[in-house]
């Protein structure tokens, strides 16, 4: 007998078929609370529930007064919590792909002082450096420049970097991706990162600075990349003023 869990999980897996199915297309309106109780034998509870998920996903939005929709073709950028771009685009129902421009070992010091001074390593330090550019559903979303140290993971390859590094970092290599310090700024795309976004050069995107770290917070990657603004947007949920605030006078 399944679970509420796993028949929970089930049901959001139907309604992700459903969406991508011809009925569905974006702007459409999607299946209420009520018809998706009756629809799947379930609670409206549940059904509220798997709706609310979905609408987390990125692939649903609530208008107020009018109903649930199918979102545009808009990826969600997580601003709480790491989320792979492989997983996010799968879980917004697209095919995730990656162009690896190029992939090779550098040291320290042929690298720009302000990075090697994030990732704090000495000149003698070998670094990967890769360049690529994530696609959905074939379509270039993200132009991404990164430095790993590669004493970390010393036997990454070309094809860890196809995929997901989170990936292999956490799964090949073991190691615990603890979190990153993100610098979020408006920028507009140089000829050079328009040709590998494929829009218009001066086009607005968001650019991000991170350096990401693993136990014991040592640096692992500090990357440079690039994103669609007609693609993503970002999200972020802000708690309320706490206790102290609340006694100020306003």
């Amino acid at each position: 007998m399944a679970t509420t869990a796993s028949f929970h999980q089930q049901l959001i897996e139907k309604l992700r078929k459903l969406l991508r199915s011809r009925r569905f297309v974006p702007r459409a309106q999607f299946l209420t609370e009520r018809e998706i109780a009756e629809r799947f034998k379930t609670s409206r509870p549940t059904a509220n529930k798997a709706l609310s998920s979905l609408v987390s996903a990125g692939l649903l939005e609530i208008r107020p007064g009018a109903g649930t929709f199918v979102r545009e073709g808009v990826l969600d950028y997580d601003l709480e919590r790491l989320v792979s771009f492989t997983d996010k685009a799968k879980a917004s129902g697209k095919k995730p792909g990656t162009d690896l421009i190029e992939f090779r070992k550098v040291t320290a010091a042929e690298v720009d002082p302000q990075i090697t001074k994030q990732l704090r390593v000495s000149a003698e330090a070998v670094l990967f450096y890769l360049e690529r550019i994530r696609l959905a559903d074939g379509r270039p979303v993200i132009f991404e420049r990164r430095y790993i140290i590669a004493a970390h993971c010393p036997s990454l390859t070309k094809a860890d970097a196809k995929g997901s590094l989170y990936a292999a970092w956490t799964t090949k290599f073991r190691l615990q991706i603890t979190g990153a310090e993100e610098t979020i700024r408006a920028v507009n795309a140089t000829a050079a990162q328009a040709k590998h976004l494929q829009v218009r050069r001066g086009t607005a995107c968001f650019q991000i600075a991170a350096t990401g770290f693993i136990s014991g917070e040592q640096p692992l990657w500090h990357e440079e990349t690039l994103y669609r603004a007609d693609v993503y947007e970002f999200r972020n949920r802000i708690g309320g003023l706490g206790a102290a605030m609340g006694r100020l006078s306003l």
